[in-house]
């Protein structure tokens, strides 16, 4: 992320992305997660997720806390309080319920005239954003992100430090239906894991054990499905809801090779 900055100026490049990197080190594999991707194990049919999503819900509390200890990264324009909905003017002096980074649930206070600010936090689901701008809370890059019509710089609220989680393959044997998927959020966005998991054993099922194309067929497969079939009202997914309009891009790594098959 430092070397982005400094390159940035150089480069002229500007933007940012997330990041989801696997490392196989002496038996093991080491998934490392900034983003909104996500990475699951698939072994004998049982899902096991190797990833969290960072977004503006996921990771509210944190966003807030920063907003509690600095406010002026707020600009003067945000509130990092968290209400149900948009507060109008003529609801001063009423209570509502709010939540702040101490809070899980929610409580009620009253309406005071710094709550008609905007949200730091807006929307919910794939719409939630941080500061009305960016929907992914960690990442690389974006370090001239900016408020619309604002110099509120956003980069003081994403983080570029990954969680990390572990898979000991030491533990368990794997046969060549076993594997690690990985996938931007243009997959999972209309795609879920048991409906990846099908898509898996559907097209591994129809190769040979020992035929090395499978997993990209797999892979293939993952990003046909997702994107859908273009049609007179857009990419159409085969339950006519709509296809993923992000990137997708899927990596289906296996965990065990034709000798382990049993």
């Amino acid at each position: 992320d430092d070397q982005i900055e400094r390159e940035r100026a150089s480069q002229r490049l500007s933007g940012g992305c997330c990041a989801l990197a696997a490392v196989y080190l002496m038996g093991k594999f080491y998934v490392a997660n900034a983003g909104d991707s996500r990475a699951i194990i698939i072994r004998n049919g049982e899902i096991i997720p190797m990833s969290r999503e960072f977004t503006p819900e996921t990771e509210r509390q944190r966003l807030q806390f920063l907003a509690f200890l600095r406010p002026e990264l707020l600009g003067k324009e945000f509130t990092h309080l968290e209400f149900p909905r948009r507060i109008q003017p003529k609801e001063l002096g009423k209570k509502m319920l709010y939540r702040d980074q101490n809070m899980n649930g929610w409580a009620y206070k009253k309406i005071e005239e710094d709550d008609l600010k905007f949200p730091l936090i807006y929307g919910e689901g794939k719409k939630a954003r941080v500061m009305a701008t960016i929907g992914v809370t960690r990442g690389l890059g974006d370090h001239d992100l900016r408020v619309f019509s604002s110099n509120i710089h956003i980069k003081p609220f994403l983080s570029c430090f990954p969680e990390v989680q572990v898979y000991d393959l030491t533990q368990y044997e794997h046969c060549p239906d076993d594997v690690l998927v990985l996938g931007t959020d243009g997959l999972w966005d209309v795609t879920n894991d048991k409906e990846v998991a099908a898509v898996v054993m559907e097209v591994l099922t129809s190769y040979e054990p020992n035929d090395p194309c499978r997993y990209t067929m797999v892979a293939q497969e993952l990003v046909v499905r997702s994107r859908g079939v273009l049609k007179e009202r857009g990419w159409r997914l085969a339950n006519d809801k709509l296809g993923s309009g992000d990137d997708i891009s899927v990596f289906v790594i296996p965990l065990g090779g034709p000798g382990n098959y049993t």
